[in-house]
């Protein structure tokens, strides 16, 4: 017989899923030794998705351009849906960059919390 994970998910409900392994408290998704690998899986969780779009993105503009290009689209839909298109490129766009912003801030409040503790005392280890 297992043992359910003790920890609550986001919305407050306790978690179901089954101890694993050595833990005796957590399953392998609330265990604190793990924090660190699921920061770096949440990190790349987004990056697929942006490719799965962009690939549609440009098998829409070679439809675009075959029908305009055989008559089956008058030219000017087709320069409609392409700056169509082209707003949804620049809003992935923006996704990513503010994405990265707050990758950047979180990294900074790190750097930030290791120096003020290395500033009483503590040491880091690096740059010490």
């Amino acid at each position: 017989m297992s043992t359910i994970c003790q920890a609550r998910t986001k919305d407050g409900s306790a978690c179901t899923l089954p101890v694993n392994g050595q833990q005796t408290e957590f399953c392998w998704a609330h265990s604190p030794a793990n924090a660190a690998q699921r920061r770096r899986i949440a990190a790349k969780g987004g990056r697929g998705k942006a490719s799965s779009v962009t690939k549609e993105l440009h098998a829409k503009l070679v439809e675009l351009t075959e029908r305009v290009e055989d008559g089956s689209l008058l030219p000017y839909r087709g320069a409609v849906c392409a700056q169509l298109i082209n707003t949804r490129i620049r809003l992935i766009e923006l996704e990513k960059k503010i994405a990265e912003q707050q990758e950047s801030e979180e990294r900074l409040a790190r750097i930030e919390a290791l120096e003020r503790g290395r500033g009483r005392g503590g040491r880091t280890t690096w740059g010490a």
